[in-house]
């Protein structure tokens, strides 16, 4: 079993450009998962802005990033990166997810979401946004 921990950039409305400037640089994959494509859509204006994208590169670099729908609260100095821990195992996942949930504030709850078998976040005694998840094969676009 492996995990990885993976800087997960917020946006408002421009994920997808940061992800493609990240890819010109480090280049890789990048893949993107519209609200539209996760059946997530909130406001019809917002269904083809990022729910979840990665840039991830051979030798090793990877990056994370989301729009923030326009329903949440966003301010970039407030909470401009989440950890991301990503793994196969969910039996694994769930460990982390039960000790890092010791004395934190919970944000979405461990369960099944559209785009993943396993997911949640959640803000820790610290103040930091953690996102935990089992990580799903999606094709490159």
């Amino acid at each position: 079993m492996s995990i990885t921990t993976t800087t997960h950039l917020n946006f408002r409305g421009s994920a997808r450009a940061a992800l493609e400037f990240y890819q010109a640089v480090f280049g890789g994959d990048l893949v993107a998962i519209t609200y539209a494509d996760a059946h997530s859509v909130t406001a019809p204006d917002e269904a083809q802005q990022i729910m979840w994208g990665q840039v991830a590169s051979a030798d090793g670099f990877r990056v994370m990033a989301y729009d923030v729908p326009a329903h949440t609260s966003h301010d970039p100095g407030t909470i401009p990166v989440f950890v991301s821990v990503r793994g196969a195992d969910a039996e694994e996942i769930t460990r982390y997810w039960e000790k890092l949930a010791e004395g934190s504030t919970i944000v979405v709850p461990l369960g099944q979401a559209a785009w993943a078998p396993l997911y949640g976040m959640l803000k820790d005694r610290f103040g930091v946004t953690w996102v935990l998840d089992v990580e799903v094969a999606w094709p490159a676009s």
